[in-house]
């Protein structure tokens, strides 16, 4: 969580005036922030390039010191459709006071803070674009009841369950170790299709093997017959193996194949009859011709995305002298967010940018970001962790995503 809604009051949603929102939109003096001349980002006069605190020779990425809703409000023209992932980690409204931000605003404050930004980012959005933004279950129910409002109940996606922490908690009447994110699509429909698998792991490749010595490489086997629900009569005969043995579907059951093309298919090599020509038949399927992944799941266990304290350690080796975070995420789970919801070279949005993990993720893994901050762990932070990643900081996702330094960034601060 950071303070871009909470350094200042919650309801600077309802204080910014009609002639602020004229201002950020219809400046007459816009500034061209240098990039390449197929991701140009223009920004109202008011943003100041800060040379000093940019870094690096690329000048696809940004950092924005400023209150996030006047940022987005910004970015609204030039960036419009641009992003194919956006994600939110707002303050909770658990009534706390942090060392970095306030989160003890009243609920109607808070919500319609959080509603506000999710309305500002929502035509920032890419056609496949997707929103994913964090919360506690204090919140959880009343965000997903505006967020709804806000990008329609037929564009909600899924609840993600994170296991935020391992360790048990005795003080309270029940041991809190999870949060959520709940997932947006500009479109569902298209967000279903172009979402990425995870990565295959051991278990999943380990079914895949190579018995008869295939030239097209390793493959694994899958039923040649099928429910007969929609069947047609082509489907039920008596299949002949190569050795003569004679085969017939289950009960309730049918070739997947008509004779002709299952003959087709025993000639080309992709039916399986076990080793000594006697099995069940089975169809081939080859590694080298499948998309290996698997479906992502609706519960992300700490030894897949990472917990708090993780992330505070991380933060504590490369800021050993700065104050910590209270509650920062994880590398680990801001890599599986882009995993699943971008591609390299996919534009991607974190309006409350905190500690700046989302960048230093999307950096590492090749995805151009802006990240929005208001706080001064804007550059204590945000800056000076990306530079430490430019450099090629070791830690977090690196070893992963085999990160060894390079790219660059540039920091603009609203002025005035």
């Amino acid at each position: 969580m950071s303070s871009s809604a909470g350094g200042v009051s919650l309801s600077v949603s309802r204080q910014l005036s009609a002639k602020t929102h004229r201002r950020v939109a219809d400046s007459s003096r816009p500034v061209q922030l240098p990039a390449t001349p197929r991701r140009s980002i223009s920004l109202p006069s008011e943003f100041r390039f800060t040379p000093e605190l940019s870094s690096g020779t690329s000048a696809d990425s940004v950092i924005l010191k400023s209150e996030n809703l006047v940022a987005l409000n910004a970015l609204a023209t030039s960036m419009k459709g641009r992003f194919r992932c956006i994600y939110l980690d707002p303050p909770y409204n658990n009534q706390e006071v942090y060392r970095h931000y306030r989160d003890d605003h009243s609920h109607e404050e808070w919500l319609d803070s959080i509603l506000a930004r999710l309305r500002a980012v929502r035509p920032l959005l890419a056609g496949n674009g997707s929103v994913w933004i964090s919360i506690d279950d204090r919140a959880m129910h009343y965000l997903k009841v505006g967020a709804d409002r806000v990008f329609g109940r037929e564009n909600f996606v899924t609840t993600v369950v994170w296991q935020q922490r391992t360790t048990r908690e005795n003080r309270k009447a029940f041991s809190n170790n999870h949060e959520y994110l709940l997932v947006y699509a500009a479109d569902a429909r298209q967000f279903r299709k172009s979402r990425n698998l995870l990565p295959a792991g051991e278990e999943l490749l380990s079914r895949y093997r190579n018995p008869d010595k295939d030239r097209r490489g390793p493959w694994q086997s899958v039923s040649a017959n099928v429910q007969d629900g929609h069947a047609t009569a082509a489907q039920f005969y008596e299949l002949v193996a190569p050795n003569g043995k004679r085969h017939r579907p289950p009960e309730g059951r049918c070739w997947i194949y008509t004779r002709q093309r299952m003959q087709t298919e025993i000639r080309a090599g992709n039916i399986w009859f076990g080793s000594n020509g006697n099995g069940v038949p089975r169809i081939k399927r080859f590694l080298r011709d499948s998309k290996v992944g698997l479906t992502p799941e609706t519960l992300w266990r700490a030894c897949d995305a990472g917990t708090n304290d993780e992330a505070k350690k991380h933060l504590l080796q490369i800021f050993p002298d700065q104050p910590i975070f209270d509650t920062p995420k994880p590398e680990s789970l801001l890599a599986r967010i882009l995993d699943i919801a971008t591609d390299p070279g996919d534009w991607v949005l974190d309006p409350y940018l905190g500690s700046g993990t989302t960048a230093a993720v999307a950096h590492k893994m090749g995805r151009p970001y802006i990240g929005v901050e208001q706080g001064d762990h804007a550059v204590t932070y945000c800056a000076k962790r990306l530079r430490l990643v430019i450099e090629g900081e070791p830690g977090g996702v690196s070893p992963r995503v085999g990160w060894s330094g390079g790219g660059g960034f540039r920091f603009y601060e609203r002025i005035g």
